[in-house]
């Protein structure tokens, strides 16, 4: 059994994705970070960044204690290891896909999540940065358009590559339409979208996407942090 420690975030859901296509059983344990639960004692144990999500896997492949992993990338990485699913073996295929892992990861991930920060959180609009993060994001996606022109996937079979994209591509759409200039990429989002996992992971997720607004003392939580600030909390 997988525990995730989960809250919707495309970060999230990229782990719900894999389980459900691996038919990998697993349970939520929600993390609320607009009230700042990831800052439990509890759960700093198992992700000492403070982030989510994070996994515990209580029956590891060696047989010894419970195995705990923090960081969607390397979650995704484990349980490709684990279940021998969605990461290919040959040599070419492989590199393939840890480069698209690690480009989302480094980029499409961070810019994104800055565009929608900027959009929607900041207390200001800052049209440099909204403009910044947008054409960043912009570019990104070109980038996917290009590269899915000749591919059907990212690293052409369907893998934990695309897994990790596709949240993030998700939830560009809710500031306009991301594919007005992008048709290859639209079709390779449809394809995923459409997925019965898929469909199911964000399903199951879904009685976590509807809390209360996020008032501003959540907001101090969520983006307000320094290491002082996170010591005082958690008394570390």
């Amino acid at each position: 059994m997988i525990e995730v420690h989960f809250w919707p975030t495309s970060n999230g859901h990229k782990v719900t994705i894999f389980l459900e296509e691996a038919g990998v059983p697993y349970e939520f344990h929600p993390v609320n970070i607009a009230k700042g639960e990831q800052f439990r004692p509890e759960f700093l144990k198992i992700s000492p960044n403070n982030r989510m999500p994070a996994i515990v896997h209580r029956t590891p492949a060696d047989g010894g204690a419970p195995i705990s992993v923090f960081e969607s990338g390397a979650i995704l990485l484990y349980l490709a290891e684990k279940t021998g699913r969605f990461l290919p073996n040959d040599v070419r295929g492989r590199a393939a896909v840890t480069e698209w892992m690690f480009w989302q990861v480094g980029g499409l991930g961070p810019m994104a999540g800055q565009r929608n920060h900027f959009l929607n959180s900041a207390p200001e609009q800052i049209p440099y940065a909204i403009k910044r993060y947008t054409d960043e994001t912009n570019r990104l996606l070109g980038v996917m358009d290009r590269r899915l022109k000749d591919h059907a996937f990212l690293a052409d079979e369907y893998s934990i590559a695309d897994m990790m994209s596709y949240p993030w591509v998700n939830s560009s759409t809710r500031h306009g339409d991301p594919f007005a200039e992008f048709a290859h990429l639209k079709r390779w989002y449809e394809t995923i979208k459409a997925r019965p996992a898929v469909v199911e992971a964000y399903r199951k997720g879904g009685v976590y996407t509807n809390p209360p607004e996020v008032t501003a003392a959540g907001k101090k939580i969520l983006y307000g942090q320094t290491a002082s600030s996170i010591r005082q909390q958690t008394g570390g």
